[in-house]
């Protein structure tokens, strides 16, 4: 009876976001600046 191979390689973990997912949230935190400010304080 042949012995059972036990493999030590150890599972890949999946990523918490996907590539289009990544590029969004990206995308989004480099023109999070860019919005103007609605009211505007006149001094």
């Amino acid at each position: 009876m042949p012995k059972a191979r036990k493999s030590n390689k150890e599972t890949k973990k999946q990523p918490l976001l996907t590539p289009k997912e990544k590029k969004s949230a990206k995308q989004a935190k480099k023109h999070a600046g860019d919005v103007t400010p609605l009211l505007v304080k006149q001094s």
